[in-house]
């Protein structure tokens, strides 16, 4: 929001440079990102002075220069050649002198000594388009004879710089989002520390009705999304250039010059922070307005020539046939004022935020007037706005008031009724600020006081203050008046000792395992949780199905149509796009929720049980483990690499692996893969190698491995884990190797899942050293060499238990899995 130095001062009296300005917002919340000074005239006229001359004479080598000498106010006068016709002794005249820097739009040139056919000249005499106070070039200015010699132009054009204040408006803050807004705030401020100032702005006496020619009748259909609706009308208008204070007050925080008519509801909107529109009065079939909604698939076409598509929850401006415009968002075609214009209506409004918000996001719009009306307007102010835009109308375009002011408000909107103790607000500020103080402040901001008792205040809040309805909303109000610079840290600080939750212990893992994960050369990634439908929408994913996705009702794109079911396609972008840019070697993780919904819990009376949302863990590996490594070859990253970091994680976070089992995944993005359960069949993690076809689907030609953990899975499956202490075993174990022939189906985890199935107290770990197919091994047939480490608490293994364990461990795969010794 951009705010004008000098036009603040119009509202409020006050002499503080734009620096200390702009300090005192910010120090009231209204935080001015940037402050700049903005020049009426380009350069500032610096360098420019009166002059007058003494002598012209004609050049004797040209036939239209002169050579004259002006006196600046300096010790001696100075030679100026002079090519403009109208030059001659006597006058008073503008004078760059020698170092100034003239403008010719984005050009510029700084005048030095120069020679012109054989003569000096030391400086130039100048014409209104020279420097930018005029557009004429017949010939230099010529200043009226009591112009004061040397005094410097500037001073002379009354020329004074503006400055804007761009101004971060926080969401909350509508009523600060004009000039008036924001300088009421400062006038609190100012009060607070003791200025003499006032808050004004211009009084609605000069408003007057002049006939009732064109009367305007007005009707709420939609009450809920129109509180209130008020329109003028003006006739004989002249539709024409503004004028040039008009134009400089827009132009100066960046808004460009329509006409008179649309710079005049511009104006009041940025003033006041009412938005208004100007209908052509031809426009408004049978003189009447209608505030409603449209049927579905009603087309519109808006003034910058797009068509949209309105419906039930579009509400428009209509004459007595059709809309006119989409309410407090954008004019229809035609509906505006052009320079054939003659009669105008003059619209001022209260629409319900949340129905103007949903609107211009649907349509993908955006106005001034939209920003407003979002985040809610006065809903007083609609009256005095009108007035003053039509005083201006009469006064820039010459026109009439035509009707008496069409006011239809069914139902007024109360102030904010709020009680305040003074306790309370000295113990939320933190110190004691005095029952004088707050009062003040409060009166300061227009909030009216309709009972002071000695604890406390009954107060009415204006309701242009949508953000102000709670004891502790008045509080903030009072502090950032106050100043929090002005609340001392108290030499004693109290706190107290809390219980650590259940969350406390999640977000502590979370960076447990996070940190292992950076320390494994990942890198943490973020996506949006709104993704595209397409991903969902295809038969082959039954993994996700589409019947299971949580669909947005009105998404803003197709790219954010629905919320994600899986963590994986969220990552293969940013895979896809870190692999284009040439970084192929890469280790991301991402932590987030995922949704899914369910249509056998949909209830009609709480809809919310169908859907769900759990906390996942994503793991995306692609390209080399080593890559140009003297001492290593380079070498892939593998399933095998994948599958370590997931049994890290499960190990690091507690989960027992002798509680797990492994089994061959069903997911079918997957090309292989494998899934850990819990000991009651929930899914912990599911890893693999992702599927070519849903690494084509995202233009990614690498191989690429991929881990998703359920996070809230595997938090139940610890959640009675008890940490528990004892020294180290005394007794050693003892390793046992097994080749094991299997057919070319069996993975290395049936084997690990009967080994720990089968002894369950003095098997401590079951590895895989090595696996070898081909020459002289049966056709279909495949060898792992499986490692088995045995200990007992308790005593040293004989052999004799060794024996036995090993051979219940032989007997049971062989029947299971078909297993023979080598």
């Amino acid at each position: 929001m951009k705010i004008s130095y000098q036009w603040l001062k119009e509202y409020v009296d006050f002499d503080l440079t734009p620096q200390e300005t702009a300090d005192a917002l910010t120090s009231t919340g209204l935080e001015v990102g940037a402050l700049e000074e903005v020049q009426a005239v380009k350069g500032g006229l610096k360098g420019l002075f009166v002059g007058q001359v003494l002598t012209c004479e004609t050049h004797p080598n040209s036939d239209h220069l002169h050579i004259t000498t002006v006196d600046l106010g300096k010790d001696t006068p100075q030679q100026i050649v002079c090519g403009a016709p109208n030059v001659a002794a006597g006058q008073k005249v503008i004078v760059a002198d020698l170092g100034c820097v003239l403008y010719d739009g984005d050009q510029d040139f700084t005048i030095k000594k120069s020679k012109l056919r054989g003569v000096d000249s030391y400086g130039m005499i100048c014409a209104e388009d020279e420097i930018g106070v005029g557009t004429d070039h017949h010939g230099i200015i010529v200043l009226p004879k009591d112009a004061q010699v040397g005094m410097p132009a500037a001073e002379y054009y009354h020329l004074e710089s503006d400055w804007v204040m761009d101004i971060d408006i926080t969401a909350n803050r509508a009523d600060a989002l004009s000039h008036y807004g924001v300088a009421r705030d400062l006038y609190a401020w100012l009060v607070q520390r003791g200025y003499k100032t006032t808050l004004h702005r211009p009084d609605c006496t000069p408003f007057a009705v002049d006939n009732n020619k064109l009367p305007i009748e007005v009707e709420i259909e939609n009450q809920q999304a129109c509180k209130r609706y008020a329109c003028l009308s003006i006739t004989d208008c002249e539709v024409k250039e503004s004028p040039q204070w008009l134009k400089g007050r827009l132009t100066v925080i960046g808004l460009r010059p329509i006409n008179n008519i649309v710079d005049i509801t511009n104006y009041i909107m940025m003033a006041y922070g009412q938005p208004m529109h100007c209908f052509d009065a031809d426009m408004v079939a049978g003189h009447k307005i209608v505030v409603r909604t449209q049927l579905e698939g009603t087309k519109f076409v808006t003034l910058d020539g797009d068509e949209h598509t309105l419906g039930e929850h579009d509400l428009s401006i209509c004459n007595a046939e059709e809309p006119m415009c989409i309410a407090g968002i954008f004019g229809g075609r035609g509906s505006g004022t052009y320079e054939t214009t003659r009669n105008v209506v003059l619209e001022s409004a209260y629409f319900h935020p949340t129905w103007i918000r949903k609107s211009a996001r649907r349509h993908g719009l955006s106005t001034d007037s939209s920003f407003r009306f979002e985040r809610g307007v006065d809903p007083n102010g609609q009256v005095y706005a009108l007035k003053q835009a039509a005083i201006l109308c009469k006064e820039l375009a010459g026109g009439k008031i035509s009707m008496q002011i069409k006011d239809v408000y069914p139902d007024p909107m109360p102030d904010f009724e709020v009680k305040l103790k003074y306790e309370y607000c000295d113990r939320l500020i933190g110190k004691q600020i005095g029952h004088d103080t707050i009062k003040r402040i409060a009166e300061s901001l227009e909030m009216k006081v309709e009972e002071e008792t000695p604890d406390g205040l009954s107060l009415l809040v204006p309701a242009f203050r949508v953000d102000v309805q709670r004891p502790c909303d008045v509080v903030e109000d009072i502090l950032r008046i106050y100043g929090y610079n002005n609340v001392e840290i108290p030499v004693q600080l109290k706190s107290s000792l809390t219980v650590e939750s259940e969350q406390d212990k999640q977000y502590r893992l979370e960076n447990i395992i996070g940190e292992q994960l950076v320390g494994c050369g990942f890198n943490e990634i973020l996506n949006n949780s709104l993704t595209k439908s397409s991903y969902y929408d295809k038969d082959e994913h039954n993994t996700y199905p589409w019947a299971s996705t949580v669909k947005v009702m009105n998404p803003l794109s197709a790219d954010l149509g629905v919320m994600r079911q899986t963590l994986l396609f969220g990552g293969l972008e940013s895979l896809s796009r870190n692999i284009n840019r040439k970084r192929t070697n890469l280790r991301f993780f991402e932590v987030g929720n995922v949704y899914t919904y369910d249509a056998a819990k949909d209830d009609h009376d709480e809809s919310i049980k169908a859907y769900s949302q759990e906390y996942h863990v994503g793991l995306w590996l692609t390209g080399k483990r080593v890559e140009g490594s003297w001492a290593h070859p380079n070498e892939e990253m593998t399933f095998y690499e994948l599958k370590a970091y997931v049994e890290n994680i499960m190990r690091r976070a507690g989960v027992n692996e002798k509680t797990t089992t492994i089994v061959a995944s069903e997911n079918n993005v997957f090309s292989y893969g494998q899934t850990l359960k819990s000991h009651n069949g929930k899914v912990l993690a599911d890893y693999g190698k992702l599927s070519k076809k849903v690494l084509h689907g995202m233009g990614i030609d690498n191989d690429v491995y991929y881990a998703e953990i359920n996070w809230a899975g595997m938090l139940k499956a610890i959640k009675k884990n008890k940490v528990e202490f004892h020294e180290l075993n005394k007794y050693p174990s003892v390793s046992r190797d097994l080749a094991l022939l299997v057919d070319n189906s069996v993975e290395f985890a049936q084997i690990e899942n009967i080994a720990r199935q089968i002894e369950k107290k003095n098997l401590k770990r079951v590895e895989l050293f090595d696996v070898y197919q081909g020459k002289n091994l049966p056709a279909g047939k495949k060898s792992y060499a499986v490692n088995f480490i045995l200990e007992d608490d308790g005593k040293t293994l004989d052999d004799k238990q060794i024996d036995a364990i090993m051979q219940k461990l032989i007997k049971n795969l062989t029947t299971k899995l078909g297993a023979e010794l080598r």
